[in-house]
């Protein structure tokens, strides 16, 4: 059983020390004895045990899970994740990863304990996930720069992660277990059938982006589309649904999608009250993630 050490994260208390999680990374390598290689006989059930000594948390998950069918391990609203160890700064540090762009889904799924398929897992939780990692690896502050409106001076601000909220949503119109949404188009007045893209799609998303671009062609919100429309009136034909997007679907309906689908869309709000010291007042700022997220050692 994974071993929690914060009951109420994310909350007021601070991750373990350095100190603390070597000395239970190191217990647990010598439990499992230096010696040890994938053919001895040791069991499934066993070297789940070993795995899964190291420190872990809960992550609440945007999406609650409603948007998971029912029985997907990620239905119940949370996740499991264990704190960050020396084997995730190697993939931190992983030139080939961070070539190929893929080294925080890398990452991600070494931290995540919970079984489940890292490509089943919805972008609307991926950034609550996000914000996780960088707590269990390198604390919960953050520290952002930018200027005040006023003044025009730089002012550092250190943001409390832990206490960043769920950005509010219409709920009303999420049904449990189904990630499924109608809308009626205001211009066309056809209804259309939309979902919020999992972890697979955008990746199919970006190799389609990718490939266009090769060929000097900006189509992002179009592609978009037609990974989030799943059916025009009820026809879920996928060669129709591209056709209609490229030659038929008007901006003001395009416009009324996205808006629609920030109505719908669960996720972590990044803006914060930063207080402005020459005035006295605060102002809202987006707390945007730098190159030092993950990594805190670099000169950004």
């Amino acid at each position: 059983m994974a071993k929690q050490v914060n009951d109420d994260y994310p909350g007021k208390n601070k991750p373990m020390s350095d100190e603390q999680l070597k000395a239970i990374a190191t217990a647990n390598y010598h439990s499992k004895g230096p010696n040890k290689t994938d053919n001895d006989n040791t069991s499934k059930q066993e070297t789940e045990t070993q795995v899964f000594q190291f420190p872990t948390e809960i992550v609440e998950l945007p999406s609650k899970g409603k948007l998971y069918p029912e029985g997907h391990p990620l239905s119940k609203g949370t996740i499991e994740m264990k704190y960050m160890s020396a084997k995730e700064e190697d993939i931190l540090t992983n030139q080939s990863f961070i070539r190929q762009g893929v080294v925080l889904d890398k990452l991600f799924k070494s931290l995540i304990v919970t079984p489940c398929e890292y490509n089943d897992l919805l972008l609307c939780d991926k950034n609550a996930i996000m914000i996780a990692a960088r707590v269990l690896g390198y604390g919960k502050d953050y520290t952002i720069k930018l200027k005040s409106p006023t003044t025009g001076e730089d002012i550092s601000y250190t943001v409390d992660l832990t206490q960043l909220k769920e950005r509010e949503i219409d709920w009303s119109l999420h049904s449990d277990g189904k990630n499924e949404f109608h809308f009626e188009l205001p211009a066309s007045k056809r209804t259309v059938t939309l979902r919020l893209l999992t972890q697979r799609e955008s990746s199919q998303m970006e190799k389609e982006t990718k490939a266009l671009q090769k060929v000097k062609k900006s189509a992002g919100t179009t592609t978009m589309l037609k990974y989030i429309i799943q059916a025009i009136d009820g026809e879920t034909d996928k060669q129709k649904i591209r056709h209609f997007i490229e030659s038929s679907l008007l901006a003001i309906d395009s416009r009324a999608i996205r808006k629609y689908l920030k109505k719908i869309t669960p996720d972590i709000d990044l803006t914060v009250e930063v207080p402005d010291e020459s005035t006295g007042d605060t102002f809202r700022s987006q707390v945007n993630v730098g190159l030092d997220f993950f990594w805190p050692d670099l000169e950004v």
